[in-house]
C-alpha cells in the first residue's frame, strides 16, 4: 500500500487528473450500463458522425474520457501514466492539458472527416487520440533535444509510435485514424507551445 501511495504521490498533477476523471467516469458508466454497448456510450456522448454534424460538438471532448470495456481504459491509462507525465515535466500543466485536449480533439475530426468520406460511420470513444497527441509532443520535444528526453531516446518513442500505429490499423475496432489525427496534432502544437530551456552554459555580455 505504501509503495502504490508513494507512486501517485510523484505522479505530475496534472496528468494525474486526467487520469483519475477517466477512471472516476468508466467506474460510474459501468454501474449504470455496458459500456461495450455502442449504443449506452453514444447516449453518454460518445462520438457519432451524423450527431456532430447536427451540432452535438461536445461530443468532441466527452467521447475522449469514455472507453469501451475493462482492457480499453487500462491500456489508455497504463499509457497515459507514464507518457503524459514525461509531457508535463517538459511543458508545465496548462501546456500539458491544451496539447492533451486540443490533440484529441484533432483526433476525433480526423476520423469522423474519414468517416465521412467513406460513408463508414461508427460510434467511437477512448482517450487513445489524446495519448497520440502527447506522443506527438514528445516526439517534437526529443527532435529539439537532438533525440533526448529525459532518460528516454527517439528510437524508443518511434518504436512505441509505430507499434501503436500498427495496432490502431490492424485490430479490429481500434480508430487508427483518431491516433493519427493525435499524433499530428500534438507535434503541431508542441511547436507552438514547447520552449526549449536554455543551457546554465549559455550567457549573454551585457
Amino acid at each position: 500500500m505504501s509503495e502504490l501511495s508513494n507512486f501517485i504521490r510523484t505522479r505530475k498533477k496534472a496528468n494525474l487528473t486526467v487520469v483519475v476523471v477517466n477512471i472516476v467516469i468508466f467506474i460510474a458508466l459501468s454501474f449504470m450500463g455496458d459500456t461495450e454497448n455502442a449504443d449506452f456510450m453514444y447516449r453518454h456522448g460518445a462520438c457519432y458522425l451524423p450527431a456532430v454534424e447536427n451540432g452535438e460538438y461536445y461530443r468532441l471532448i466527452v467521447s475522449m474520457f469514455l472507453h469501451f470495456g475493462f482492457y480499453h481504459i487500462v491500456y489508455n491509462m497504463l499509457s497515459l501514466i507514464f507518457l503524459g507525465d514525461i509531457l508535463e515535466i517538459h511543458v508545465g500543466a496548462v501546456r500539458y492539458l491544451i496539447i492533451y485536449l486540443l490533440g484529441g480533439i484533432a483526433g476525433n475530426i480526423l476520423s469522423l472527416e474519414v468517416s465521412r468520406q467513406t460513408g463508414s460511420y461508427a460510434v467511437s470513444a477512448g482517450a487513445s487520440g489524446a495519448i497520440f497527441a502527447v506522443i506527438g509532443a514528445l516526439f517534437y520535444i526529443a527532435l529539439r533535444n537532438r533525440g533526448q528526453f529525459g532518460d528516454r531516446n527517439m528510437k524508443k518513442l518511434i518504436l512505441v509510435v509505430v507499434l501503436m500505429v500498427m495496432q490502431g490499423m490492424v485490430d479490429k475496432g481500434v480508430d487508427g485514424y483518431a491516433h493519427i489525427g493525435g499524433l499530428i496534432g500534438g507535434f503541431i502544437l508542441a511547436v507552438l507551445l514547447y520552449h526549449k530551456k536554455r543551457s546554465v552554459n549559455n550567457y549573454e555580455r551585457l
